[in-house]
């Protein structure tokens, strides 16, 4: 598992560069979108993974990567907007959100480890793709869950829900790295 760690921490260090990177070019325009409006831009993200696994043509020059980067970095914004709720102008320093990024970014790292101890790393034996339908069930979910005014029954909740599919996003980057 201490490869596990580090190859996240690999991962998490180029997608939090691209964020912070993202931030000083738009500051914190992102504080303005609602819960379904980042849920939606990271199904966009899942679905056009989706489709370059399954479609031998690319239109379009850009891969599976850069992708499940963006699924990783909304996921966290998702994160942050829970706690902090939508904004109707951006609110955020540079500072103050990568602290909020890297916060999260712990609590999603340690739930990995937790899992990762529990399941004895068996996602090292799957298949991207199979990560990619997991990312997608977990919106499918993610959307009936906003759908029910965030109410759940049984199940847990949407913080849970983006915290696996920034996991599984790692997975897979991890694995398309290798």
């Amino acid at each position: 598992m201490q490869d596990t760690s580090k190859q996240y921490d690999e991962v998490i260090s180029q997608c939090r560069s691209l964020f912070i990177n993202k931030m000083k070019d738009y500051g914190s325009a992102w504080r303005i979108l609602r819960l379904p409006s980042l849920t939606d831009q990271i199904f966009i993200k899942a679905q056009r993974i989706r489709g370059l696994q399954q479609n031998s043509e690319r239109k379009v020059d850009e891969g599976e990567v850069s992708e499940f980067i963006g699924i990783i970095n909304y996921c966290t914004m998702a994160l942050v907007q829970l706690d902090k709720g939508v904004v109707e102008q951006p609110d955020l320093s540079l500072e103050e959100a990568t602290t909020l990024y890297d916060e999260k970014i712990a609590i999603t790292k340690q739930l990995m480890m937790d899992k990762n101890h529990d399941y004895g790393e068996a996602w090292r034996d799957m298949r991207v793709s199979s990560l990619t339908d997991l990312i997608l069930q977990k919106l499918l979910r993610v959307k009936q869950i906003e759908d029910n005014a965030g109410k759940t029954i049984v199940s847990e909740g949407i913080d849970a829900n983006y915290q696996d599919m920034i996991n599984y996003s790692v997975f897979a980057l991890i694995h398309l790295s290798n």
